[in-house]
Protein backbone atom coordinates (compact mmCIF):
# COMPACT_ATOMS: atom_id res chain seq x y z
CA UNK A 1 0.00 0.00 0.00
CA UNK A 2 1.62 3.24 -1.15
CA UNK A 3 2.54 5.80 1.49
CA UNK A 4 0.98 9.24 1.48
CA UNK A 5 2.70 12.33 0.10
CA UNK A 6 1.82 16.01 0.18
CA UNK A 7 0.30 15.59 -3.29
CA UNK A 8 -2.34 13.29 -1.80
CA UNK A 9 -3.56 15.88 0.69
CA UNK A 10 -6.18 18.58 0.23
CA UNK A 11 -5.36 22.18 1.05
CA UNK A 12 -6.99 23.60 4.17
CA UNK A 13 -9.47 25.52 2.04
CA UNK A 14 -10.44 22.52 -0.10
CA UNK A 15 -10.70 20.29 2.95
CA UNK A 16 -13.02 22.76 4.68
CA UNK A 17 -15.32 22.66 1.65
CA UNK A 18 -15.34 18.88 1.31
CA UNK A 19 -14.94 17.78 4.93
CA UNK A 20 -18.55 16.80 5.68
CA UNK A 21 -18.93 14.48 2.71
CA UNK A 22 -15.37 13.19 3.01
CA UNK A 23 -15.80 12.47 6.72
CA UNK A 24 -19.00 10.51 6.08
CA UNK A 25 -17.17 8.33 3.54
CA UNK A 26 -14.29 7.68 5.92
CA UNK A 27 -16.61 6.82 8.83
CA UNK A 28 -18.39 4.28 6.63
CA UNK A 29 -15.00 2.81 5.70
CA UNK A 30 -13.87 2.67 9.33
CA UNK A 31 -16.94 0.70 10.42
CA UNK A 32 -15.42 -2.33 8.70
CA UNK A 33 -12.02 -1.76 10.31
CA UNK A 34 -13.14 -1.86 13.96
CA UNK A 35 -12.92 -5.08 15.99
CA UNK A 36 -14.11 -5.11 19.63
CA UNK A 37 -12.28 -7.46 22.00
CA UNK A 38 -14.50 -7.85 25.01
CA UNK A 39 -16.11 -4.90 26.79
CA UNK A 40 -13.06 -2.68 27.22
CA UNK A 41 -10.70 -3.21 24.28
CA UNK A 42 -10.96 -2.42 20.59
CA UNK A 43 -8.68 -2.85 17.59
CA UNK A 44 -8.94 -0.14 14.95
CA UNK A 45 -7.18 -1.40 11.83
CA UNK A 46 -5.45 1.40 9.97
CA UNK A 47 -4.85 1.86 6.26
CA UNK A 48 -4.19 4.59 3.75
CA UNK A 49 -7.75 5.94 4.02
CA UNK A 50 -7.77 6.19 7.81
CA UNK A 51 -4.32 7.77 7.90
CA UNK A 52 -5.13 10.35 5.25
CA UNK A 53 -8.20 11.35 7.24
CA UNK A 54 -6.15 11.56 10.45
CA UNK A 55 -3.55 13.78 8.79
CA UNK A 56 -6.19 16.03 7.21
CA UNK A 57 -7.82 16.48 10.61
CA UNK A 58 -4.53 17.35 12.30
CA UNK A 59 -3.73 19.90 9.60
CA UNK A 60 -7.20 21.41 9.97
CA UNK A 61 -7.14 21.60 13.77
CA UNK A 62 -3.57 22.88 13.99
CA UNK A 63 -3.98 25.09 10.90
CA UNK A 64 -0.81 23.63 9.38
CA UNK A 65 0.08 24.69 5.86
CA UNK A 66 3.89 24.88 6.00
CA UNK A 67 5.47 22.19 3.78
CA UNK A 68 8.01 21.05 6.39
CA UNK A 69 5.35 20.76 9.07
CA UNK A 70 3.14 18.73 6.71
CA UNK A 71 6.08 16.44 6.00
CA UNK A 72 6.47 15.91 9.75
CA UNK A 73 2.86 14.74 9.99
CA UNK A 74 3.34 12.43 7.02
CA UNK A 75 6.43 10.95 8.67
CA UNK A 76 4.47 10.37 11.88
CA UNK A 77 1.44 8.66 10.31
CA UNK A 78 2.81 6.85 7.24
CA UNK A 79 4.32 4.04 9.37
CA UNK A 80 0.77 3.04 10.34
CA UNK A 81 -0.13 2.21 6.73
CA UNK A 82 0.17 -1.56 6.04
CA UNK A 83 3.09 -2.68 3.89
CA UNK A 84 1.36 -5.45 1.93
CA UNK A 85 2.26 -8.37 4.17
CA UNK A 86 0.99 -7.12 7.51
CA UNK A 87 -1.92 -5.55 9.35
CA UNK A 88 -1.49 -2.46 11.50
CA UNK A 89 -3.88 -1.40 14.21
CA UNK A 90 -4.47 1.05 17.01
CA UNK A 91 -5.34 -0.91 20.16
CA UNK A 92 -7.43 1.03 22.66
CA UNK A 93 -8.41 0.20 26.22
CA UNK A 94 -11.56 2.10 27.12
CA UNK A 95 -13.10 2.59 30.58
CA UNK A 96 -15.73 5.24 31.29
CA UNK A 97 -14.89 5.65 34.97
CA UNK A 98 -11.52 7.29 35.61
CA UNK A 99 -10.84 5.40 38.85
CA UNK A 100 -11.70 2.10 37.20
CA UNK A 101 -9.46 3.02 34.29
CA UNK A 102 -6.47 3.62 36.57
CA UNK A 103 -7.01 0.31 38.38
CA UNK A 104 -7.46 -1.62 35.15
CA UNK A 105 -4.37 -0.20 33.42
CA UNK A 106 -2.29 -1.14 36.47
CA UNK A 107 -3.36 -4.76 36.01
CA UNK A 108 -3.02 -4.91 32.24
CA UNK A 109 0.71 -4.44 31.73
CA UNK A 110 1.68 -6.39 28.61
CA UNK A 111 -1.87 -6.76 27.31
CA UNK A 112 -0.91 -5.36 23.90
CA UNK A 113 1.46 -8.31 23.41
CA UNK A 114 -1.31 -10.75 24.38
CA UNK A 115 -3.45 -9.89 21.35
CA UNK A 116 -3.36 -12.44 18.53
CA UNK A 117 -4.68 -13.05 15.04
CA UNK A 118 -5.13 -16.51 13.54
CA UNK A 119 -5.84 -17.21 9.88
CA UNK A 120 -7.45 -20.57 9.26
CA UNK A 121 -5.54 -23.25 11.14
CA UNK A 122 -2.21 -21.42 11.03
CA UNK A 123 -0.22 -20.46 14.10
CA UNK A 124 -1.38 -17.40 15.98
CA UNK A 125 0.33 -14.19 14.94
CA UNK A 126 1.39 -11.96 17.84
CA UNK A 127 2.01 -8.27 17.23
CA UNK A 128 5.08 -6.13 17.32
CA UNK A 129 3.90 -3.40 19.67
CA UNK A 130 4.74 0.27 20.01
CA UNK A 131 7.73 0.47 17.71
CA UNK A 132 7.95 4.24 18.10
CA UNK A 133 8.21 4.32 21.91
CA UNK A 134 7.37 2.32 25.02
CA UNK A 135 3.87 2.82 26.34
CA UNK A 136 4.11 1.06 29.67
CA UNK A 137 5.83 1.63 33.00
CA UNK A 138 6.44 -0.63 35.98
CA UNK A 139 3.09 0.54 37.37
CA UNK A 140 0.69 0.60 34.43
CA UNK A 141 0.17 0.31 30.72
CA UNK A 142 -1.15 2.93 28.33
CA UNK A 143 -4.73 3.11 27.10
CA UNK A 144 -3.47 3.34 23.50
CA UNK A 145 -1.02 1.05 21.68
CA UNK A 146 0.09 0.67 18.07
CA UNK A 147 0.39 -2.89 16.78
CA UNK A 148 1.88 -4.50 13.68
CA UNK A 149 0.84 -8.05 12.82
CA UNK A 150 3.45 -9.46 10.45
CA UNK A 151 1.78 -12.33 8.61
CA UNK A 152 3.56 -15.39 7.31
CA UNK A 153 3.24 -15.84 3.52
CA UNK A 154 1.05 -18.87 4.20
CA UNK A 155 -1.32 -16.95 6.47
CA UNK A 156 -1.54 -14.08 3.97
CA UNK A 157 -2.32 -16.50 1.15
CA UNK A 158 -5.02 -18.26 3.18
CA UNK A 159 -6.60 -14.95 4.17
CA UNK A 160 -6.80 -13.92 0.52
CA UNK A 161 -8.28 -17.32 -0.31
CA UNK A 162 -11.12 -16.69 2.16
CA UNK A 163 -9.96 -18.57 5.26
CA UNK A 164 -11.62 -17.58 8.55
CA UNK A 165 -9.79 -14.92 10.54
CA UNK A 166 -10.01 -15.08 14.32
CA UNK A 167 -8.83 -12.51 16.82
CA UNK A 168 -8.44 -12.80 20.55
CA UNK A 169 -6.55 -11.64 23.62
CA UNK A 170 -5.23 -13.89 26.36
CA UNK A 171 -3.80 -11.65 29.06
CA UNK A 172 -4.22 -13.17 32.58
CA UNK A 173 -6.43 -10.23 33.58
CA UNK A 174 -8.23 -9.80 30.26
CA UNK A 175 -8.97 -12.93 28.27
CA UNK A 176 -11.61 -13.23 25.58
CA UNK A 177 -12.39 -16.12 23.31
CA UNK A 178 -11.50 -16.15 19.64
CA UNK A 179 -13.48 -13.64 17.65
CA UNK A 180 -14.16 -14.56 14.02
CA UNK A 181 -14.23 -11.50 11.86
CA UNK A 182 -17.46 -10.74 10.00
CA UNK A 183 -17.17 -11.09 6.23
CA UNK A 184 -17.13 -7.31 5.60
CA UNK A 185 -14.31 -6.76 8.10
CA UNK A 186 -12.28 -9.69 6.77
CA UNK A 187 -12.73 -8.39 3.21
CA UNK A 188 -11.50 -4.95 4.24
CA UNK A 189 -8.40 -6.39 5.90
CA UNK A 190 -7.62 -8.70 3.01
CA UNK A 191 -7.53 -5.61 0.79
CA UNK A 192 -4.44 -4.52 2.78
CA UNK A 193 -2.47 -7.51 1.52
CA UNK A 194 -0.42 -7.20 -1.64
CA UNK A 195 -0.82 -9.74 -4.44
CA UNK A 196 2.72 -10.78 -3.57
CA UNK A 197 3.41 -10.06 0.14
CA UNK A 198 7.14 -10.07 -0.58
CA UNK A 199 6.77 -7.30 -3.15
CA UNK A 200 6.68 -3.62 -2.15
CA UNK A 201 3.16 -2.30 -1.64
Amino acid sequence: MHKLTRADLMSLETYAEKRAAYRAEVMAHKRHRRVPLGPNATLYFEDRVTMQYQIQEVLRIEKIFDADAIDEELAAYNPLIPDGGNWKATFMLEFEDEAERRRALAGLIGVERAVWIQVGGRDKCRPVANEDLSRETEDKTSAVHFLRFELSPESAAEAKAGAAIHIGVDHPNYTHAAYQLPAAVAESLVADLAADPAAPA
